[in-house]
């Protein structure tokens, strides 16, 4: 990818009041997951920072705010966190030939609940800081541990930066939200409802507001969305910790509060982030010790099925083409025709598209386990989604089986297996499962 040394001047920047660290500035463009865009940044590394000792990450969104570099620099020298290296990048934006800006990226970046951005994290912003050098030698070295990297936004900023680890726990560790945008304007009003219902990553979240944050007719309260997704990561059993205090859509609370945020964020480095325990029965009910999925050195080649039959041959799921739904069929006693065909079980969407399904099948409880590009999501017998279990970053699952002793097993198109032990049966043909009632 493309470097250009630029002089860089951020609107939302502010002044850096320390010469405790060093700093490089430069611009990502080629983006091949936000075409044509160009991403100014900062780097900045403290004294303290040495290429072959343990460091943090710290993702600074929309350039240099709470004077995070001096703050760090500080805590880094009383002890209370590790040395830093910070990277602040500004939004992405197209400009034309005279250098005229003809798209601001934004939103599109921000405001998103897909997987975007953490893979531009990933796949773009960290391995172009990985291969620079500051002035006086030191290799900039990104620590790889999810709970050595911490990330942090306001505003739009702020669910970016929440949406990055909760997408990729395995990525990110570390997250401090300001006034977060969790509103409809890109799907973030979906987030608090996702926290509820989908297995828990080892992430760790501070969240703040003020009580006169933006409201408006048209996306709602901004207070209220981050009261919202404060209980739902409090029930998903989340380390999180919140700040809500006097004050509307401002950076003003979170830099008077950043120092003890990152003491909060920081106190027990360099221990792991502990696995949440979520509130959710169902997650409980099927969730054993065994939180990784493995490799299987087993190859398997089948076809996934586009619909599903209840064990005791009531009724057939089949897929709806271009929808997040499901048709429930009953099966006719008498003949076997399919008849009473109704749209029927809803599934999550986290791109906003049709959610694409590609297996299905019934355990013993009548639950329905659908296999999906957003995770392997499962409906209760009256078609509401109650758990979304992750897949292993990267694996593209084609196939998903049930076996006898509570194993799970993907497969992906190539014949690769992974698999993992839930507490869960197999339906038996013929045998119907206890009825779950209507509520």
């Amino acid at each position: 990818m493309k470097r250009i040394l630029t002089t860089f001047i951020a609107l939302v920047t502010m002044v850096v009041t320390s010469v405790g660290f060093t700093r490089i500035e430069g611009s990502l463009t080629e983006s091949a997951i936000y075409p044509g865009t160009c991403h100014e940044y900062i780097v900045t590394v403290g004294e303290a920072y040495q290429p072959g000792s343990p460091a943090g990450l710290y993702i600074g969104l929309d350039g240099i705010l709470c004077d995070a570099p001096a703050v760090m620099d500080s805590l880094t020298a009383e002890g209370v966190m590790p040395p830093m290296i910070g990277v602040f990048i500004q939004p992405g934006k197209i400009v034309d030939g005279e250098g005229n800006v003809v798209r601001y990226n934004r939103s599109n970046e921000f405001d998103a609940i897909t997987d975007c951005f953490a893979s531009f994290l990933e796949t773009e912003l960290l391995p172009e800081i990985a291969g620079l050098t500051t002035e006086d030698g030191r290799k900039i070295v990104i620590p790889s541990k999810p709970e050595w990297r911490c990330i942090m936004g306001l505003s739009s900023g702020g669910i970016a930066a929440f949406n990055a680890a909760f997408r990729r726990p395995d990525l990110i560790g570390k997250v401090f939200s300001g006034c977060g945008t969790f509103v409809p304007m890109r799907g973030g009003e979906q987030l608090q409802a996702l926290v509820r219902k989908t297995e828990p990553g080892r992430i760790r979240v501070y969240l703040q507001d003020g009580y006169e944050d933006t409201w408006n007719p048209l996306f709602g309260s901004w207070f209220e969305a981050n009261t919202l997704l404060n209980s739902a990561l409090e029930f998903a059993g989340y380390d999180v910790a919140h700040d809500w205090a006097e004050g509307g859509h401002s950076v003003k609370r979170a830099t008077e509060i950043f120092p003890e945020v990152m003491k909060w964020m920081w106190r027990d480095y360099p221990a792991n982030i502990s696995v949440p325990t979520s509130g959710n029965t169902t997650l409980q009910r099927y969730l054993t010790d065994e939180r990784e999925w493995e490799a299987w050195d087993e190859v398997v080649i089948r076809q996934g099925n586009r619909q599903a039959v209840y064990p005791d041959s009531t009724f057939v799921v089949s897929t709806i083409e271009g929808s997040n739904r499901l048709a429930q069929s009953i099966i006719d006693r008498r003949n076997g025709e399919l008849i009473y065909t109704q749209p029927f079980y809803y599934l999550h969407s986290l791109s906003g598209d049709a959610v694409e399904v590609r297996d299905m099948g019934f355990d013993a409880d009548g639950n329905l386990w659908v296999l999906t590009t957003d995770g392997l999501q499962i409906c209760d017998q009256n078609g509401r989604v109650r758990a979304i279990l992750r897949f292993p970053n990267g694996f593209d699952a084609a196939t998903m089986d049930i076996m006898a002793d509570g194993t799970v097993a993907l497969t992906s198109a190539s014949g690769k297996v992974v698999k993992r032990r839930f507490n869960v049966a197999p339906a038996q043909p013929g045998v119907r499962p206890k009825s779950q009632g209507q509520a």
